[in-house]
């Protein structure tokens, strides 16, 4: 899952930075609102951590912005105001969620998992498709109760597109939400991936998994 984080204090941006990717969420980072809003809306993220106490370009206005765009991306506000009016006008501006500082970084991981799942409409952290269940705190994956291997990036795929089911989703879409925004789009990597993820999955399915509609992307079908 793909993070941009618009913080102003680079320690605190940085460390979380470093927190989220050893978590294995792709980050991008910006120090500024103005900085922040144009990235937010040029790539797809799954989840953007907003300060609010941002200099020129606040994080109330960035939000502003993207709402009024039609960028309905999760927001997470991080900020160390306290007052309920300034937390609420965030909320109402269109916000999914706060922490305020100072936090645990293990806080702003679970709270990220969280809005996620609201996003796209579950309520239980582990996700079950068919015989396929996916747990995206443990990173592990089971068919029929039998547990599939998978390298960092294959589980990153097949999370996203689990999310997304029973939409079929192109490979575009899921190289926007897999890397950060230092992928080369012209690389073959993610075709690599996506071929090793499909043999791993059938190989313990006995039958294919992730099927790939023609022009169209990738889809899941298993019973």
């Amino acid at each position: 899952m793909r993070v941009l984080v618009i913080e102003d204090n680079i320690e605190l941006s940085t460390s979380m930075k470093k927190y989220l990717e050893k978590m294995n969420f792709k980050v991008d980072v910006s120090n500024t609102g103005e900085d922040g809003e144009e990235k937010a809306s040029v790539n797809e993220y799954d989840v953007i951590l907003l300060d609010l106490n941002l200099p020129g370009m606040d994080g109330i206005e960035v939000l502003r912005c993207l709402r009024k765009a039609s960028i309905h991306t999760p927001v997470i506000i991080i900020t160390a105001r306290d007052k309920v009016a300034e937390l609420a006008l965030g909320l109402d501006t269109g916000a999914d969620d706060y922490i305020t500082k100072p936090f645990q970084l293990l806080e702003i991981r679970a709270r990220i998992h969280a809005v996620i799942r609201r996003f796209h409409g579950r309520t239980n952290p582990i996700i079950n498709i068919g015989k396929l269940q996916l747990n995206p705190i443990t990173r592990t994956v089971n068919i029929d109760n039998k547990e599939v291997i998978l390298a960092a990036k294959e589980f990153d795929i097949l999370e996203y597109i689990c999310y997304k089911h029973p939409a079929v989703v192109s490979s575009e879409e899921i190289a926007e939400h897999i890397y950060d925004e230092d992928f080369d789009p012209f690389s073959s990597v993610l075709r690599v991936h996506i071929a090793r993820l499909k043999k791993k999955l059938s190989n313990v399915y006995g039958g294919d998994v992730l099927v790939n509609i023609r022009g169209k992307g990738y889809v899941l079908c298993v019973e």
